[in-house]
């Protein structure tokens, strides 16, 4: 079936489009990643999606063909996705939080492409998280550090591409949401961030379909996988499987200060894991990510074992 095809599935107009079912959802991304879809029907297909408002079968079916084409990985025990782009997020505390899980025993994998914000790519060494430079490296790097991070650029060029279409569209499409949704080591659990707060049932409806057991879907810091230690936190996810919501209390409930507070040295986050720098607020970042981590691969006391984790962490630099 032609690209085209799915597009005038949706849109043919009031009383006759409607969504594609997730095997029409995934012939349309096996089309867009072969780089054989004509552009316009590719940008018109994106953009019909936009404005009808993407359904779970549909996501589920991009990211399982997303998934489908990418080369073999190792199977870590937690999926971390990281696309945000920056918006109302500071430093990337969540970094530390990810690697405390490592130390607990979990492989973490992380993913991303965070547009003109570098925030994360540039904190991965101060937090001590390898990059694979290619999808080969990232089974030793588990291997030894528990923990690797696959830019999407090296992990897939093709959907890569279809992400950097919001430069010429000028808006996003659901890509973001698949990439989200990737899951590349095939993870039986996972943590995800969203901006918008309508997209997190979207994404635990999308994770059921494709199969995953444990998954924690917050409206975070700019985007990203990352608490805030003055709010409650309202969790939508899945647990053994199954539709699963609940909320975290603040951990400091009088807490005002803004996770973006204007900071930007990103050695901040090596100095606050060596202990160099004491600093309540983004401790409490860091713990209650990782705490929300914990939980979603099912530890039944995450913010004790957090904190226990912090407190005998190696205290030297994480590079």
């Amino acid at each position: 079936m032609s690209l085209g095809a799915h597009v005038r599935t949706l849109g043919r107009g009031p009383g006759r489009s409607r969504s594609l079912t997730r095997d029409e959802a995934e012939d349309a991304m096996r089309l867009m990643l072969s780089g054989e879809a004509d552009p316009h029907s590719v940008g018109a297909l994106l953009m019909l999606l936009r404005m009808k408002g993407e359904t779970a079968e549909e996501i589920a079916g991009f990211a399982g063909a997303a998934q489908a084409s990418l080369p073999p990985l190792p199977r870590p025990a937690l999926d971390w996705p990281s696309y945000a782009a920056g918006r109302t997020r500071g430093l990337p505390w969540f970094l530390l939080s990810a690697r405390l899980v490592a130390i607990a025993g979990h492989s973490v994998l992380l993913h991303g492409w965070n547009g003109a914000d570098h925030a994360v790519r540039g904190g991965l060494a101060a937090a001590g998280i390898p990059v694979a430079e290619t999808p080969d490296q990232a089974a030793p790097l588990l291997d030894r550090h528990g923990i690797a991070y696959l830019p999407l650029e090296m992990l897939s060029p093709p959907l890569f591409r279809l992400l950097g279409l919001r430069e010429v569209l000028h808006l996003r499409s659901c890509i973001n949401t698949v990439c989200r949704m990737l899951n590349p080591g095939r993870a039986k659990a996972g943590v995800q961030g969203v901006f918008h707060p309508s997209y997190r049932l979207l994404q635990a409806d999308a994770g059921q379909i494709l199969g995953l057991d444990a998954l924690s879907v917050i409206k975070g810091g700019g985007g990203e996988v990352e608490t805030h230690p003055g709010k409650e936190i309202a969790i939508f996810g899945l647990r053994g499987g199954q539709p699963w919501e609940t909320s975290l209390p603040a951990l400091l409930p009088d807490e005002t200060r803004r996770l973006d507070d204007g900071t930007s040295d990103i050695e901040l986050l090596s100095a606050l894991w060596s202990g160099q720098r004491r600093d309540r607020f983004a401790e409490a970042v860091v713990l209650g990510t990782a705490a929300l981590a914990l939980d979603t691969l099912g530890h039944t006391e995450a913010m004790a074992n957090a904190r226990a984790l912090w407190e005998k962490r190696p205290i030297t630099s994480p590079a």
